[in-house]
């Protein structure tokens, strides 16, 4: 059937017509299959001038019956599932929080990395650990990096002695992909002012570039205000944290 496996027929047809001097594409027509089905058989079987039906179709066999016996590969491994942590909840979270990543429009491949990393307590992987626990390739990891560094949303490191990079995220990531959105936000407001004033506010088209200088500025003034109310809030943590260590400090040295 087409589409389906070579059945032994049709291997014995493709070794007589080979002998006729037939070429590929006419072997795929009258088997109505591709060519490049016709030639992948043939390369992997001997070639034009070794060909033969049933060695072929003995090999296909071998190859099936090695396939069933392969065992299946193990799950990958979990990000820090240590902890108390559920190692299924923690995959199966992992794995819905980098489909909510790609749903927002981040490159599938982006996604995975992104979502390894975030999913990290150290929030910091060398490349051939992301390839370990994504099990994709190498090229895969680097191509997915760069997009990430280029859009700020990762840093490269290096840990002193250490000769190996790691990519790491922190806690301002979502920070700087907010400033890089309103930054963008001011370009088009500038863009759509100029329209504005080109086309003529009192025109249709002048008045919807308009009204879009209003909805972009409005929206980065919440954007900036909402920035610098978490730095504020990060601020005080930070000096919540000092002054109870320096309590710790105190209480420890009084105690001796």
């Amino acid at each position: 059937m087409p589409g389906g496996r070579l059945t032994g027929e049709e291997r014995r047809h493709i070794a007589t017509w080979l002998a006729e001097g037939l070429g590929y594409t006419e072997i795929g027509r009258r088997l109505r299959r591709p060519a490049s089905t016709v030639m992948r058989e043939v390369t992997r079987n001997g070639g034009p001038e070794g060909y033969g039906a049933d060695r072929a179709q003995e090999a296909t066999r071998h190859r099936a019956r090695r396939r069933k016996e392969v065992r299946p590969a193990a799950p990958p491994p979990v990000p820090d599932a240590g902890h108390g942590r559920d190692p299924q909840a923690v995959r199966e979270f992992t794995e819905s929080f980098t489909g909510l990543l790609a749903g927002q429009g981040l490159p599938p491949m982006v996604s995975r990395v992104l979502a390894c990393l975030y999913t990290t307590d150290s929030g910091a992987l060398t490349a051939a650990e992301l390839v370990e626990r994504l099990r994709v390739s190498p090229a895969s990891v680097s191509h997915a990096v760069a997009w990430l560094e280029g859009q700020g949303m990762l840093r490269r490191e290096r840990t002193p002695g250490a000769r190996r990079e790691r990519y790491a995220i922190d806690d301002e990531l979502w920070l700087r992909s907010l400033l890089a959105a309103a930054q963008m936000n001011d370009v088009l407001v500038a863009a759509s002012q100029r329209g504005a004033e080109i086309l003529g506010a009192a025109t249709p088209a002048g008045a919807r570039f308009e009204s879009s200088v209003e909805l972009l500025t409005l929206v980065n003034e919440s954007l900036r205000a909402a920035m610098e109310q978490w730095r504020l809030r990060l601020a005080e943590r930070a000096a919540d944290t000092d002054t109870d260590t320096d309590t710790d400090t105190d209480a420890g040295a009084g105690a001796v």
